[in-house]
């Protein structure tokens, strides 16, 4: 605690938000005056938190009690000194400190998120490899709205206009919203987030911001930390701000792309790229995987019922719908931009802004580390525009998507029972959650004619 206790003085914080993941993505713990937070270096928590769906609710009994101690323990959280921010937009110096799950044995809990990411980085450092990561984060801004039954609106900008049509890289359709850009502009900085360039999506009111690459646990830290500031820019200038995949009918979805790279430790190459700038074979074994395991690891990339309303194959050709690969092509999931041989990289096109930041890293990671260790070969690259039709191995709705992680024993082995059963038995409760809900769809089609 000795450096952070001095990086709370140094920053004169009067109090400490003291958070973690849920499976959700959720922000869990709880608000303390800076004193308590150093006296006690960490704080106490229900294991249950890590198996709270966004609804409050939780997994059946059956499976909740399988997987947590029935008494309903605590776990107990301890701050990471690398993962403590400020809050720029409390009304008193204040700071958020990540904290990570340890059981009373002090081994990290296997249902958090963050050890989840732990553990997958560990398998690389064992390698002597560090991965490289750079997400991509889009979302709307809107109209609040109160009422859930009414679709959302683009806000008014500094025009005093709503914006209407496809505005995509436009400058002026993202000065639009100049002011709340540059509140997230300064709190980020204020907080040390890497972020790099803002553009205008092609939704109404989307913006996406692009993250430095970097360290894939510190950059998972920041872009958790990034929702929430986005949220409270928004808060501030009285609109709304959401990372759901698909928020608004006919308007594309949002996502989270996620470049990813491989360095060598001790010299610090790019392991894609071979001494004369060829791709490497453990380049190919990293796609290979890639394609192989995403549609076993689609839960995490899609987490939500909503998220599978960004994939429409044949139609709105705005989010991928195979695991194709190709250079420099936007029409595959899986897309290898032009670089020179230090920054050969894959950007996975596939995950949806709406996936918990900890959970899409490790997935990613741990599908091209199965490709490498497994020695797997991939499909051969689209040249060209691939076809909008639905890859056969993809799992394009919810359920189908949890069964297919459910059978993967590959995956198991690694993550561990306990969180694949329990991350699959959140989603589960959430997808029960939304059966009982009857759309207005049902009620405009059906009522009168069946």
């Amino acid at each position: 605690m000795k450096n952070i206790t001095k990086w709370l003085n140094d920053n004169k914080i009067t109090e400490v938000e003291c958070i973690t993941s849920d499976q959700t993505g959720i922000a869990r713990g709880k608000i303390m005056p800076t004193s308590k937070f150093i006296a006690e270096g960490g704080i106490r928590l229900p294991e249950s938190v890590l198996l709270q769906t966004a609804t409050g609710d939780y997994p059946d009994e059956e499976l909740y009690y399988s997987l947590l101690d029935p008494a309903d323990i605590d776990m107990v959280l301890k701050p990471d000194e690398n993962a403590m921010f400020t809050v720029p937009w409390a009304q008193e110096p204040s700071a958020q400190a990540i904290h990570d799950c340890y059981d009373a044995m002090g081994n990290l809990i296997e249902l958090a998120p963050r050890a989840v990411l732990k553990k997958v980085l560990s398998l690389y450092s064992a390698k002597g490899w560090q991965p490289i990561v750079a997400p991509e984060v889009e979302f709307y801004l809107t109209k609040r709205c109160t009422d859930p039954d009414l679709p959302l609106e683009p806000p008014v900008g500094r025009s005093g206009r709503q914006e209407s049509g496809r505005q995509s890289f436009s400058i002026d359709a993202a000065n639009e919203f100049d002011p709340i850009i540059e509140d997230i502009y300064d709190w980020c900085e204020d907080m040390g987030l890497d972020i790099d360039t803002v553009i205008h999506e092609e939704g109404a009111a989307q913006l996406e911001f692009n993250f430095r690459h970097g360290d894939a646990l510190k950059l998972a830290d920041q872009v958790f930390v990034f929702k929430r500031t986005v949220r409270e820019a928004a808060l501030k200038h009285k609109i709304g701000a959401t990372f759901m995949a698909k928020p608004i009918s006919g308007e594309p979805g949002s996502s989270m792309h996620i470049h990813q790279s491989l360095t060598d430790l001790k010299t610090g190459n790019n392991l894609f790229s071979n001494s004369d700038g060829s791709a490497s074979t453990l380049f190919l074994n990293y796609i290979a995987g890639l394609q192989t395991y995403i549609p076993q690891m689609m839960p995490i990339f899609a987490p939500n019922v909503n998220s599978y309303r960004r994939y429409l194959p044949g139609a709105d050709g705005n989010a991928p719908v195979n695991i194709d690969w190709g250079e420099e092509n936007r029409t595959v999931g899986l897309r290898v931009p032009s670089a020179a041989p230090n920054a050969r990289r894959v950007e996975n096109r596939l995950p949806g802004a709406d996936t918990n930041p900890y959970l899409v890293l490790a997935g990613n990671l741990l599908c091209g580390y199965l490709g490498i260790v497994n020695d797997l070969k991939p499909r051969k690259p689209v040249q060209g525009r691939s076809g909008n039709e639905a890859d056969d191995s993809m799992p394009f709705n919810l359920e189908a998507a949890l069964d297919a992680m459910d059978e993967c024993q590959e995956i198991r082995e690694i993550l561990g029972d306990q969180f694949v059963d329990g991350f699959i038995g959140t989603r589960r409760a959430e997808y029960e959650g939304f059966k009982r809900v009857i759309s207005s769809w049902e009620r405009e089609y059906l009522l009168s004619a069946v």
